[in-house]
């Protein structure tokens, strides 16, 4: 049988952290993987996870299996940090997934039973992981504009215009804040504009929210998702907790769907789980239960917020320290945009052969895109990036 196979095309990314952990120079820079970093370069467990975690060993009694839906505790916890009070709850299901890509994966499903027809619009770029996770379960994608890589700039235009001519009942997918790859997400208005264009022609946002307090606030950054749901019959919301509670290979998400009344959430509930039930059976347990725990008590969560607040810091100083360098170094060249940009990514808008170049010749690791992760720069070694990409230029 598996004679018939050819082998799989290597993730970039992947093969990325291979070479940079094989290279013997002792000044390389990984500017790839999706982490978050310390200025030490580690990615750490948060101390509110720690705390979390001891009183988990301390108290949990049973390791049986949960149900399809996961922990109640924290469907509830993680449905009240996406959408507050935006909309009535006896419209909203939320269920617990193995991570951001496993919500992805289950909403995929339920759209297919749903309306197997519609296309869903994705930004160019996206995420690299959206096309073979919702493309490859069966889904047909099409791109809207969305970044200038010259300007670096949303094209909201061209946005707009493309996304009112889209089949009414077509999927938008949407990244809510610290937009990936790119790190420009709209403002306040240009999403109201977006909102309208999606309330107009009857379409149905789907809201990939991977990094919720990462870019301003907890508050701000969820800013899309509960100004849909106040206008929207229906939604879906993808949620992931890697990145702001540092839980990667816990793999802790969550699914959203905002369903028009209380008997079609019913229905689109028992869709949810029946798609869970013949995936992965039930989610993993302990990191959702950590999560739970700590936006369920008051001292935990203030916890919470402030490393979260630490690591929003770290990438936005960061960000600002390459730009002043490369000022400096590399006058002759604009890199206002790293400032713009927010969250963990943003292009450093090179071509793929300067890409290639960095890497040979100073060990400075990136996608070929020159897509970078902030996380991977520190104050040790900024002027040293900052050297290598201005002799590059």
């Amino acid at each position: 049988m598996f004679e018939t196979l050819k082998a799989a095309p290597a993730d970039a990314i992947l093969g990325l952290i291979a070479e940079h952990r094989n290279d013997p120079r002792p000044e390389k820079i990984d500017l790839g993987v999706g982490v978050f970093r310390t200025a030490e370069g580690e990615t750490p467990v948060l101390d509110v996870v720690k705390l979390a975690e001891q009183r988990l060993v301390d108290t949990q009694a049973s390791k049986a299996y949960i149900g399809t839906a996961g922990d109640p505790d924290f469907n509830a916890a993680m449905q009240e940090l996406t959408f507050a009070d935006s909309v009535d709850a006896d419209r909203l299901v939320t269920i617990q997934a193995p991570g951001g890509s496993g919500s992805l994966r289950v909403a995929a499903s339920l759209i297919l039973r749903a309306r197997p027809n519609a296309k869903v619009w994705v930004s160019d770029p996206t995420w690299a992981n959206h096309i073979p996770l919702l493309g490859g379960a069966g889904l047909e994608l099409a791109t809207h504009p969305y970044y200038d890589a010259k300007k670096h700039v949303i094209k909201v235009d061209e946005m707009l215009d493309t996304l009112s001519k889209v089949d009414k009942g077509d999927i938008v997918l949407l990244h809510a804040c610290c937009h990936n790859p790119s790190g420009v997400d709209p403002s306040e208005d240009e999403w109201r504009a977006i909102a309208d264009v999606i309330v107009e022609r009857d379409l149905v946002p789907f809201v990939d929210m991977a990094y919720q307090g990462f870019a301003r606030s907890l508050t701000d950054d969820a800013f899309i998702v509960r100004h849909l749901a106040a206008r929207v019959p229906e939604m879906i919301v993808s949620n992931s907790c890697s990145k702001n509670f540092g839980l990667y290979r816990d793999r802790v998400g969550s699914l959203s769907v905002l369903a028009p009344d209380q008997a079609s959430r019913d229905i689109v509930n028992s869709q949810m789980n029946n798609v869970v039930r013949t995936i992965y059976s039930v989610p993993p347990d302990h990191g959702a239960v950590v999560v739970a725990m700590i936006l369920g008590d008051p001292d935990l969560k203030a916890a919470w917020r402030v490393e979260l607040a630490e690591m929003r810091g770290r990438l936005r100083e960061m960000r600002e320290m390459l730009h002043d360098a490369l000022k400096t170094k590399a006058p002759e060249h604009d890199f206002s945009h790293l400032v713009r940009a927010v969250g963990m990514f943003c292009f450093l808008g090179i071509s793929e052969e300067q890409v290639n170049r960095l890497k040979k010749e100073y060990g400075v690791y990136m996608v070929g895109s020159s897509r970078i992760n902030t996380a991977g720069i520190t104050a040790h070694n900024v002027n040293y990036l900052a050297d290598s990409i201005a002799a590059t230029l």
